[in-house]
């Protein structure tokens, strides 16, 4: 009988860790250590065990660490959704409880709001194409 091993780093490539890499980054001078301590994590390398794929970053985690961050909770329980329960699962939990919306995107439906005096104007193919320019697509 032949013995399967679990991959050494099951979460690795998730858009969790590459969001946690470059986000850590963006946070210098803060160390690692530091927002890992913020977070509440006993252990320090807790961020680069998530960041590298071999552990999974808790849900209950999720508050601190994004207070830690200064990142949207709702974006990072998105992703820490994500890595935890896997693409089927995360997409069930959309459908029942629609997506989690950041603050960024928040501010984004107000200015729309705003802009157009909250007439619930139609997302027609010109403003479509215009919205995508702003983001270069």
């Amino acid at each position: 009988m032949e013995i399967k091993q679990m991959p050494k780093k099951p979460h690795s490539g998730t858009r969790l860790a590459r969001f946690l890499e470059k986000r850590i980054l963006e946070m210098r001078p803060k160390t690692q250590a530091e927002i890992a301590s913020e977070t509440g994590f006993i252990n320090p390398n807790m961020l680069s065990m998530i960041k590298s794929g071999t552990s999974k970053l808790a849900l209950d985690r999720v508050p601190a660490l994004a207070k830690a961050l200064e990142a949207d909770p709702g974006y990072l329980m998105r992703l820490a959704l994500e890595q935890a329960e896997g693409d089927t699962a995360a997409s069930a939990l959309v459908e029942i409880f629609g997506t989690p919306v950041s603050a960024n995107e928040r501010a984004w439906l107000e200015e729309i709001r705003a802009a157009s005096d909250h007439s619930d104007p139609r997302l027609t193919s010109r403003s479509r194409a215009a919205l995508r320019a702003i983001f270069g697509k």
